[in-house]
């Protein structure tokens, strides 16, 4: 039941947006084990003028980038699937964008079961049902 938001550089692109999502949604579903049917996914694009990496933006040094945070459940996966994930998102949004800056970020957020949930209902309250 992960909560999802995609930041990208540059100006509003459909197609980029989409494909980058559905890489996105496949390996959320294939490393770490999550529901397609419960994944809430926002997208953002930043324009380069307003993107910095090294104190310099975008506009200026040419390139793109991107930050995805998701919530995850805490202790429903390993610290392998995780950097697994780390990994295959950056390698897969690469794919999609050439000139990908480095310094791309990939935050796993563990949030507490108790804490966290959807439906009005906490993870916590559903791994008690089970």
């Amino acid at each position: 039941m992960p909560h999802i938001v995609l930041q990208l550089s540059g100006d509003r692109d459909s197609d980029l947006m989409r494909r980058s999502i559905q890489v996105i949604h496949d390996l959320t579903a294939e490393v770490l084990g999550k529901e397609r049917a419960v994944m809430a996914t926002t997208v953002q694009f930043i324009p380069c003028d307003q993107w910095f990496i090294a104190g310099k933006s975008l506009a200026d040094t040419g390139g793109s980038a991107f930050h995805l945070d998701i919530s995850i459940t805490d202790e429903t996966n390993t610290k392998a699937e995780k950097a697994r994930y780390v990994r295959d998102v950056f390698q897969a949004l690469s794919s999609l964008r050439s000139d990908l800056h480095e310094a791309c970020y990939v935050h796993l957020i563990d949030a507490r079961a108790a804490a966290y949930g959807y439906g009005g209902r906490t993870q916590e309250w559903r791994h008690q049902q089970v």
